[in-house]
């Protein structure tokens, strides 16, 4: 088990960016895949995107391809999200996951994460 802590949601114009991170607790770090989700109230969590925890496979939502960039540093036990070109219908709640030795085909699934944070609120003004 980890414990996840996120950061860097706020409050941005329509085409600005932001940085979300989300640092994880525990020694095993390395061996969990990391997925980043949203969810607005009474809606669904919704996959953006997610890193691998071998070699880094990284998968996207078609929402995001293009404008979003997860990655990973290992040796400080954080996952980050780069958003670029933002929209209001971005904004949500993003959650931060963990899914020891997920492979890339259940990235996707929510229901697969072991661990998951608390939140960070991103809004998008238009």
């Amino acid at each position: 088990q980890v414990q996840l802590v996120e950061s860097g949601g706020g409050l941005v114009q329509a085409g600005g960016s932001l940085r979300l991170s989300c640092v994880a607790s525990g020694r095993t770090f390395s061996s969990y895949a990391m997925g980043w989700f949203r969810q607005l109230p009474g809606k669904e969590r919704e996959f953006v995107a997610a890193i691998g925890w071998s070699i880094g496979i990284t998968v996207y939502a078609d929402s995001v391809k293009g404008r979003f960039t997860i990655s990973r540093d290992d040796a400080k036990n954080a996952v980050y999200l780069q958003m670029h070109s933002l929209k209001p219908e971005d904004t949500a709640v993003y959650y931060c996951a963990a899914g020891r030795y997920l492979v890339p085909g259940w990235f996707s699934d929510y229901r697969r994460y072991d661990d998951w944070g608390q939140g960070t609120q991103v809004t998008v003004s238009s």
